[in-house]
C-alpha cells in the first residue's frame, strides 16, 4: 500500500487549519502532519519533531515570517517538499511573486473540496500544478508588458518569443499560427528550449519563464 502523502498547514487562522486538515484527513491518500499559524513556527515545529512534509499548504499574509519568506526557506532547506499557496487574493502580482519564490501551484481559499484534493495530488504527483488561475494572470501579465526580459539563457529572439507563448492556454499548434511558422519549426523551438534550458516539459519551461523574470509585473 502506498503512503499517503504528508502534509503541511501553514495559515493564521486557526478555524481554517483545523478545517483544512479535518477534510483532508478524511482521504485515505492524505495525513496532515504539523499545522501552524506561521513560517517561523512551522519551522520550529518540523525541526523539533524532525517531520518531511511531501507538500506545503501556505498562507501568504501571516504575522513574523510570511508566504514569500517561507516559501524561500522552503526551497533551499526542503527541496522535496512542494508548496502550494492557499490564499483569500487572487492579485496578479501575488501569485507570481509566490511562484518566484518556489511555490509549485496556487489556488485560492474558496475552491471545493474536490479541487484541493486534485491539486494537492496533482502537485505531490507532478511536482506542479497550474491552475486556470495561474494560467490567467501569466497570460494577462504576457499581453500587458512591454519590457524586454532578462536573457540568461541566450534564447534567440524567437525562442523568448516562443517561451512566452507556452505559459498561456494555446496549443502548440496554435503557437505556430501566432507565430506564422511551422508545426516542425515549433518542435524545434521546443527541442532547443528543453536543452538549452534544462527542462523536460512545458510545464518546465512555464516556471523557467516565471523565475528568470519573463513576465513583467506592474
Amino acid at each position: 500500500m502506498l503512503q499517503p502523502v504528508s502534509i503541511a498547514i501553514v495559515d493564521d487562522h486557526a478555524m481554517l487549519r483545523k478545517g483544512l486538515a479535518n477534510i483532508l484527513n478524511e482521504e485515505n491518500d492524505f495525513s496532515v502532519i504539523l499545522e501552524a499559524d506561521n513560517g517561523r513556527r512551522f519551522i520550529e515545529l518540523l525541526e523539533r519533531e524532525k517531520l518531511q512534509p511531501d507538500v506545503v499548504l501556505l498562507d501568504v499574509h501571516m504575522p513574523e515570517m510570511n508566504g514569500y519568506e517561507t516559501a524561500l526557506w522552503i526551497e533551499q532547506n526542503l527541496p522535496l517538499a512542494k508548496v502550494l499557496v492557499l490564499s483569500m487574493n487572487d492579485d496578479e502580482e501575488m501569485v507570481i511573486k509566490m511562484l518566484r519564490c518556489g511555490a509549485k501551484g496556487y489556488i485560492l481559499k474558496d475552491a471545493d473540496p474536490p479541487e484541493l484534493y486534485r491539486a494537492i495530488r496533482d502537485i505531490n504527483a507532478n511536482g506542479y500544478h497550474l491552475s486556470r488561475l495561474v494560467t490567467g494572470k501569466l497570460l494577462f501579465t504576457m499581453n500587458r508588458s512591454k519590457e524586454q526580459p532578462a536573457n540568461p539563457a541566450k534564447l534567440s529572439a524567437r525562442e523568448k518569443e516562443f517561451l512566452v507563448f507556452c505559459c498561456s492556454d494555446l496549443t502548440y499548434k496554435e503557437i505556430a499560427d501566432r507565430m506564422f511558422v511551422s508545426a516542425r519549426t515549433i518542435d524545434g523551438y521546443r527541442d532547443s528550449l528543453f536543452e538549452k534550458l534544462e527542462q523536460k516539459s512545458r510545464v518546465g519551461l512555464v516556471l523557467y519563464a516565471i523565475r528568470h523574470d519573463y513576465f513583467r509585473v506592474r
